[in-house]
């Protein structure tokens, strides 16, 4: 064979190892970016306060300021507690991050046309606020689901309700339990009344549009309802896995 014919199948030869070699590179990425790296993320967190969220940095870029104290969960009045399980996953204690009664009549809503329900438990709005950005895609909700199994299975439900109380949005840059209390009614977290627990309860959904500390008529209403709710989820023991 020709000196000519043998340099072009090594050329070949060549290609082929450079396309295997990047292949196994972004097989090697994907495994660090989807699997290794948030084991390693939760692992650490189980035991540090997780730092700024995407969501923090996006709103101090807007102008909204920033507001955050972590506190530790027996700082936090247990009337929170109850006031956020009644009103955001009263079946946080006993699911283990999905909630799929919840899910499935979201989608039975949905699908009716009826006013768009979600059927997020306490545990994935936690994986979402802590470890990923803003928005709705499939790798976004992928990873989402992989990280909610991932703080069911390593923090367990007292630090997923710690954490998710000292990260979720609260107002124009407050964060946490405690900015949030001393913000809207001038005290600590742990000194909050079933009342003002369940107006901060209420606000969650949309905490940059409704008020706890001069609450409007649907605010009202609705921190009511969970005010009923949670004396109901007390009475039943559906906090017995975090207070």
């Amino acid at each position: 064979m020709s000196s000519q014919g043998q340099g072009k199948r090594h050329v070949a030869k060549r290609g082929k190892g450079g396309f295997w070699s990047f292949v196994r590179a972004v097989f090697i990425a994907g495994l660090i970016v989807f699997f290794i790296g948030p084991v390693v993320m939760v692992a650490i967190y189980r035991f540090v306060p997780p730092p700024v969220t995407f969501l923090m940095v996006q709103r101090t870029v807007e102008g909204r300021g920033f507001e955050r104290k972590w506190v530790p969960l027996d700082e936090i009045s247990p009337n929170l507690v109850r006031a956020v399980i009644a009103a955001e996953d009263a079946r946080f204690c006993e699911h283990y991050g999905f909630d799929v009664e919840a899910i499935q009549k979201a989608m039975v809503a949905n699908e009716a046309g009826k006013k768009l329900r979600g059927g997020s438990t306490i545990s994935q709005q936690t994986a979402k606020n802590v470890f990923l950005w803003p928005g709705r895609d499939w790798v976004r909700k992928g990873l989402e689901t992989w990280f909610t199994a991932l703080i069911e299975v390593g923090w367990g439900k007292r630090r997923i309700m710690e954490v998710y109380l000292n990260s979720i949005e609260w107002g124009p840059g407050v964060y946490g339990a405690e900015a949030a209390a001393r913000k809207n009614f001038k005290v600590p977290a742990k000194s909050l009344t079933v009342a003002q627990s369940a107006r901060l309860a209420a606000i969650l959904p949309s905490p940059l549009k409704w008020k706890a500390a001069k609450p409007g008529p649907y605010v009202q209403k609705r921190s009511g309802r969970i005010t009923r709710n949670a004396r109901a989820v007390r009475r039943e023991g559906l906090t017995a896995c975090v207070l």
